[in-house]
């Protein structure tokens, strides 16, 4: 089975959290929401890969966010991926800016409630990871 390292940041705003749909671009997962996500490169520290993404993904700067809290990892199975698992550092961020400028991996956004995520047709386990952090 084949396992791939990744982290998955949850940003905040005014008590409000943040889910985006990916897009038809990306390998995997398309059309699903998330929160934002990557692959942990090769000796790279999860919460560097986790500001790394933020700004690549939203658009606010790492010295725009504030780490809430770092979960504990987790294992993730997709039923996309039979022979493949996710190792999952999952961060809860938040920020004052609520402009969110994405990139090519994400096709639209939204700030919820945290208890409206099981209204979205989520990457698998995602509410998991969020009331991990919660």
């Amino acid at each position: 089975m084949r396992s791939t390292k990744i982290v998955t940041s949850f940003v905040t705003s005014s008590d409000k959290l943040l889910l985006l749909k990916r897009s038809e671009r990306v390998k995997s997962m398309r059309g699903l929401w998330g929160a934002v996500s990557g692959i942990i490169e090769k000796g790279e520290e999860p919460l560097r890969r986790a500001e790394i993404e933020i700004f690549e993904e939203i658009g606010i700067e790492s010295s725009q966010i504030q780490l809430l809290k770092a979960g504990r990892e987790m294992t993730i199975s997709s039923p996309q991926y039979p022979d493949h698992q996710w190792t999952v550092f999952p961060f809860l961020f938040s920020t004052r800016e609520q402009k969110i400028s994405l990139n090519w991996e994400n096709s639209s956004y939204v700030w919820i409630e945290p208890q409206e995520i099981h209204r979205y047709e989520t990457v698998p386990r995602l509410s998991d990871v969020l009331f991990n952090l919660l």
